[in-house]
């Protein structure tokens, strides 16, 4: 933490970055990472139907991967009453959090937010690993990262929620009750302080936790959104990107009396949360971007030092350098684990990164070509003919002679207008 601070009007409330707010919608991160877990440890997968691990929701054949990107056409809010508002134990049930009418839109086709959706995740994390979400929670994720002022219940020194009148400087207390089932959805309470530590692993992964890669799955966009909306991973918010701007990840939360906002830049390594005790005001998740441009543009992130690969092979090194798929150029680079990157030559253009593979192929990790694999194709003597990834053939030299392109090489070759 390199900065934090805290205004206050009402007595007796004066804030720090120990201070406890209640986070709202940021709890659903950290129930998306105890599902990723599971994922991890090959005890789900997230294709799978949720009734294979949680059977009799009454919520269709969604799928986990759904529930994590709210594509599961579940309804936004639980029946009434107003569930944020009043006690978990009105819905002791998953029926009553669902309703009679559960799904909205075909399951797959459309992103559209479901706070019961992530309490079908909560439920199917408690129903794998035998104990409720609190304690999976805490042992899982708080205890690792050092969150020691992150709970589901306010530990003092801590916040009161705050509703402030539209049209007069006046206050009403709002209530902060236990929600039961929807707990996974938002019941956390936490500060400053601890979610800049979850933002440090967000950003970084930690193999305690959750690996690197699987951090990244998890900023991926799982599904479309409405045009002008914010993109959607699996527990995180998108934002930024499309028109230069820096790309945010992370989530925003409120509930009565209480709105928070947690952002970072990967490409800059820098985050900032905003925690306030009031549901009128500043926007918060326009200020902790805003946080974030500050300190980005102010202090530009330091390169890594330098460091030599800790492993490497001549065979690796024979594939790296200049590559063409047609005539468009690319360099391909060694990275570490045996891995390698693909990535044009120019400006813009299509590139990833490769992953090698048990069977000597390398799979991709990102962008256009993830999934796909990058396997050598080799003459009879031995020797690289060519590189193929998902049938695209690249060649050392534009359309290379006695190469294997599809369609062949004219064999007058190249020309220029006298010929």
């Amino acid at each position: 933490m390199v900065w934090s601070g805290a205004r206050t009007g009402v007595e007796g409330h004066a804030s720090d970055a120990g201070t406890q707010y209640r986070i709202g919608s940021i709890t659903k991160t950290f129930t998306a990472v105890l599902v990723m877990r599971l994922r991890d440890e090959g005890l789900i997968d997230l294709g799978d139907p949720l009734e294979k691990h949680l059977p009799g929701t009454g919520a269709g054949r969604v799928t986990v991967f759904q529930l994590l990107g709210h594509s599961a056409g579940l309804g936004a809010e639980t029946p009434a009453p107003w569930w944020e508002r009043t006690s978990g134990s009105l819905r002791p049930e998953l029926a009553d959090v669902l309703g009679e009418r559960p799904q909205l839109h075909p399951a797959g086709h459309r992103h559209h937010y479901s706070n019961p959706g992530y309490t079908l995740l909560g439920s199917l994390v408690e129903a794998v690993r035998g104990a409720s979400w609190e304690e999976v929670l805490n042992r899982e994720i708080l205890e690792p990262l050092g969150m020691r002022r992150t709970t589901t219940r306010p530990v003092a020194p801590h916040a009161d929620g705050w509703a402030v009148h539209p049209w007069a400087d006046v206050l009403l207390r709002e209530p902060a009750e236990d929600l039961g089932l929807m707990a996974p959805a938002g019941q956390l309470w936490s500060t400053a302080a601890d979610l800049l530590r979850f933002a440090a692993f967000l950003s970084e992964g930690d193999d305690r936790i959750l690996s690197a890669a699987s951090v990244r799955e998890m900023r991926r966009s799982a599904a479309p959104t409405e045009p002008g909306s914010s993109g959607y991973g699996l527990g995180l918010q998108l934002v930024g990107g499309g028109d230069g701007s820096r790309v945010l990840v992370g989530h925003a939360g409120s509930l009565p009396g209480f709105v928070a906002a947690l952002w970072f830049s990967e490409e800059d390594d820098v985050a900032a949360v905003v925690l306030a005790n009031a549901t009128s005001g500043p926007l918060v998740g326009v200020v902790a971007a805003e946080l974030v441009a500050i300190v980005a543009d102010a202090e530009p992130r330091i390169p890594e030092p330098w460091k030599p690969l800790p492993e490497f092979d001549d065979e690796l090194l024979g594939l790296t350098g200049i590559w063409h798929w047609g005539t468009h150029t690319f360099v391909v680079k060694a990275a570490v684990d045996r891995g390698l990157e693909l990535r044009p030559l120019a400006v813009a253009g299509r590139g990833t990164s490769f992953v090698a593979q048990p069977d000597g192929t390398w799979k991709g990790q990102d962008d256009y070509y993830a999934g796909e694999t990058l396997r050598v194709v080799r003459r009879q003597d031995g020797s690289v003919d060519h590189l193929d990834l998902g049938s695209f053939v690249f060649t050392r030299e534009p359309y290379e002679a006695g190469t294997d392109v599809p369609g062949g090489v004219d064999g007058e070759g190249w020309r220029g207008s006298g010929v």
